[in-house]
């Protein structure tokens, strides 16, 4: 996994949008430094990196990011303790065809 991801995840997830706002710009400034595409493995840590709430739009601009590697991201819907991103990440995969809708589990 390549440092600029490993220093992202070391931060761990995204701030609140209470955050003070040099915090919220250090993480723009991180993700920012991630050359696109990421790999899977890479696209799968950073899924784990979302907070919550939007951030601000960071949130969005993660997304964004983790769908530069390989799709689907997960193999399975989303469990119920996974929060509000993952379940939008597997979403976008069911509506752009990539993985089958299945019952929540």
């Amino acid at each position: 996994m390549r440092p600029e991801i490993q220093a992202f995840l070391a931060d761990g997830p995204l701030p609140d949008e209470d955050a003070e706002e040099e915090e919220i710009d250090r993480r723009v400034a991180q993700l920012d430094d991630i050359t696109r595409p990421v790999t899977g493995e890479e696209a799968r840590a950073l899924a784990d990196c979302f907070g919550p709430d939007n951030c601000y739009g960071v949130a969005w601009t993660l997304l964004h990011l983790i769908e530069t590697g390989p799709n689907p991201v997960f193999g399975v819907r989303p469990g119920p303790r996974a929060g509000e991103w993952q379940h939008r990440l597997w979403q976008r995969c069911v509506i752009g065809g990539l993985v089958a809708d299945e019952p929540a589990r």
